[in-house]
């Protein structure tokens, strides 16, 4: 193992229990991947975010098979397909973060577009955030739909679910998973109020001046 390598094994424990510590997933839920020069790591099938050990990471290769460690989530296809559609992302979260799946619970919510573009920051770390249909979590029409909507899209919300963001490494992809979140939770707390949303002008100033990079 390369230091490089040991280094991002101690991040991904690091970022999964900052994630856990601050109420953002729970008991066993939620995965972390990053890609490697020659594979990936992720976090293990039934693992807690807020007790993983860098030993036990699973290591992947190119091809996506499993080398080492314990055995990867069994949401590993979604984040393989993930990377597959947008070659400059290096990591994706994936979570059940409350407010995110309280929005995804809606049947309100637009499947083009699950949030509003109520602030500047929202517009440059998420974009549009499409709601992914529901399917159960580990099944493979479920990494298949994620492949679709991955063409166009770097944070996805699932249906009954929690969201999937991916960044151009694991803090831009913790920091977009984190802005996610709060827009979720702000939407829930001025849900049913006029509001003051970004216009298509203003959206399109920050979307030139800021573009998203994965």
């Amino acid at each position: 193992m390369g230091v490089k390598e040991a280094q991002l094994r101690e991040r991904i424990c690091a970022v999964g229990r900052s994630l856990f510590e601050r109420g953002l997933t729970h008991g066993s839920t939620g995965n972390i991947s990053v890609r490697l020069a020659d594979g990936w790591l992720l976090t293990p099938t039934g693992s807690s975010l807020g007790t993983l050990l860098p030993e036990t990471l699973s290591r992947l290769d190119d091809q996506g098979r499993f080398l080492s460690g314990d055995p990867p989530t069994k949401e590993k296809l979604l984040h393989l397909n993930m990377y597959a559609q947008r070659p400059r992302m290096g990591a994706v979260v994936h979570l059940h973060s409350t407010s995110s799946v309280a929005v995804s619970l809606l049947a309100e919510t637009p499947l083009d577009s699950a949030l509003p573009p109520l602030t500047a920051y929202y517009v440059m770390r998420i974009g549009d955030l499409p709601l992914v249909p529901y399917f159960p979590p580990g099944n493979e029409r479920l990494a298949e739909a994620v492949s679709q909507y991955a063409v166009r899209h770097h944070a996805l919300l699932l249906a009954n679910h929690g969201p999937v963001v991916g960044g151009t490494d694991l803090l831009a992809a913790t920091d977009a998973m984190e802005e996610l979140e709060a827009t979720a939770r702000l939407y829930l707390s001025v849900r049913g109020m006029p509001l003051r949303i970004l216009t298509p002008d203003q959206v399109a100033e920050l979307r030139a001046r800021f573009p998203i990079q994965c």
